[in-house]
């Protein structure tokens, strides 16, 4: 099964090695045709805690590193 990535703007870096990812999604409301905002957070891990809160990250799913954490930091290979 392929792994989902995602991108989002880190909200928390307060624990260690863990961020709070806000991902956001628009999709057109099936009844007022006009484009709605959804935001969901994930918690995910940052091996090199390096990310601050406002940057933009990807993050990938993952085993699970603790109960609520099952997301990791992607690390472009190109950008490193």
């Amino acid at each position: 099964m392929p792994k989902r990535i995602m991108q989002g703007t880190v909200v928390s870096d307060h624990g260690e090695k863990t961020i709070v990812v806000q991902v956001e999604r628009r999709f057109k409301h099936p009844l007022l045709n006009k484009i709605v905002r959804k935001s969901k957070r994930f918690m995910a891990h940052d091996e090199s805690n390096t990310h601050k809160t406002g940057d933009m990250v990807r993050i990938a799913e993952c085993r699970p590193h603790s109960k609520r954490k099952t997301w990791e930091v992607v690390t472009d290979e190109a950008s490193a």
